[in-house]
């Protein structure tokens, strides 16, 4: 028997993947939660095999939680789950020792048979989704530049960004100038675009 943890943060793709891998004979989902914040301490109570997680979580997203499972509950493997095959959140969940990758348009028996596979130790990812983030690398950005680019999709003024982010308005700015130039942007929207495209924010 396969043991499972669910996390998803829409009731109803929650309610509906609950019961679709619950119709699997060797399938026991013994967690279902909503919140990425809430994984680790739920895997520790059930230790499920696998965590089936959707990559935008509220409290904290998939991959940030794959990565405390694999600290943590280290005999959980992580299947992630999401809505774009950007290719930087790729990258990132092989970094997180993330097993398998699922698109959320794949046909459900992709994911039940995406999930048999990681728990027989093999790693379930798209080729065409490799293949593009091999192209596309690893994020240029620093961590402090992805933070603002983060913080400007919101739209807020570059002082609200600053206050929120503990810098000066001209080191925003700075940061702002730079990320636009390495992501190959032509303005704060352009760059905001590419990075999110590429899944680097």
């Amino acid at each position: 028997m396969i043991r499972l943890l669910i996390a998803e943060d829409m009731h109803l793709i929650r309610e509906a993947l609950v019961a679709l891998l619950s119709l699997q004979s060797d399938f026991d989902v013994v967690a279902e939660l909503e919140r990425g914040d809430e994984v680790l301490a739920a895997a520790r109570e059930t230790q499920p095999d696998i965590a089936v997680l959707d990559i935008d979580l509220p409290g904290l997203d998939g991959l940030t939680a794959a990565e405390q499972l694999h600290a943590g509950v280290p005999d959980c493997q992580v299947v992630i789950l999401t809505g774009l095959g950007q290719p930087g959140n790729l990258l990132r969940a092989l970094k997180a020792h993330v097993r398998g990758f699922v698109v959320k348009d794949a046909p459900a028996s992709d994911l039940i048979d995406g999930i048999r596979r990681v728990a027989a130790g093999q790693r379930v990812i798209d080729p065409e989704l490799v293949a593009t983030a091999i192209e596309v690398g690893d994020s240029p950005l620093t961590s402090r530049e992805t933070d603002v680019l983060r913080a400007a999709r919101s739209g807020q003024p570059t002082e609200q960004m600053a206050q929120e982010l503990a810098l000066s308005p001209a080191t925003v700015r700075n940061y702002l100038s730079h990320a636009i130039t390495k992501v190959g942007a032509r303005n704060r929207l352009d760059a905001i675009r590419i990075a999110q495209n590429a899944g680097w924010i």
